[in-house]
């Protein structure tokens, strides 16, 4: 994985993360109660190790999880902790890779990558590092919860681009404020590979203000993430779909194996 590349790309969108939500307080609800009732236990030990700026972390934090939240980007993760605090909540965040989490052998219950968050990591072996740390973070039958874009479907279709979402920064809808988030991909010769560059159209003075970040992401399909988990000694995987769990994006369930 790009590392800095990553934790610039987070760091830039950071301030305006919450905008390609059109509500993101009802996002951060909806989110931790749908991964909450996949967790089902009471004040479980929570590691969200891709926090952004806590969308998950926090929703998990509302529903009584101690969780605990590590990013690349130093002002996403700072934000998450800001605002956890603003809605009077416990969010410890910490800047880290998850290739390479600061935390003792089973310390967890539940590790959380929501979020299209490991396929940042480009290559086979980076991603079955990252899975083998999340392994090793976690108790004996510790939860793993991994969430990414529904790849199978978008490798065969190659879409170029995702519908805007419009987000009303003010609180009436007729006074213009409105913010407009769209994505433009640019896929490699391989078929696997993307860059993706994230617009904004923010409002400033009558005017219309744009953002554009650049990533690259690997479009890692549902099979061959789930060999990667399984060397990474994980077992009873399985795939949960959105309309069955609630949460936004298909999500890989696994134990930690003994």
């Amino acid at each position: 994985m790009p590392e800095t590349s990553v934790a610039h790309f987070y760091d830039e969108l950071a301030d305006d993360y919450h905008l390609i939500y059109p509500d993101w307080n009802a996002s951060i609800r909806r989110q931790g109660n749908a991964l909450d009732a996949l967790i089902g236990q009471d004040r479980a030990a929570v590691l969200d190790c891709s926090c952004g700026i806590g969308t998950q972390a926090i929703g998990l934090a509302m529903r009584g999880h101690h969780v605990i939240g590590t990013g690349l980007s130093p002002r996403a993760a700072a934000r998450a902790a800001r605002e956890a605090a603003r809605r009077s909540l416990s969010l410890r965040t910490a800047v880290a890779d998850m290739r390479r989490l600061p935390f003792p052998d089973g310390r967890f219950d539940t590790v959380v990558c929501a979020d299209n968050s490991l396929p940042h990591l480009l290559t086979e072996q980076d991603a079955r590092t990252a899975l083998a740390e999340m392994h090793r973070v976690l108790r004996p039958s510790g939860l793993l919860l991994v969430s990414t874009r529904p790849y199978d479907d978008m490798v065969r279709d190659r879409p170029a681009s995702t519908p805007p979402q419009v987000h009303r920064i003010a609180d009436h809808a007729d006074d213009g404020e409105r913010a407009v988030t769209f994505q433009l991909w640019h896929w490699h010769d391989d078929g696997e590979h993307y860059d993706l560059e994230h617009f904004q159209l923010l409002p400033a003075d009558g005017e219309w203000r744009v953002q554009v970040r650049r990533t690259t992401y690997w479009a890692l399909g549902r099979d061959r993430l789930t060999g990667l988990a399984a060397e990474a000694g994980f077992v009873d995987l399985g795939w949960r779909m959105p309309q069955e769990t609630g949460f936004f994006q298909p999500l890989l369930v696994a134990r930690a194996g003994k």
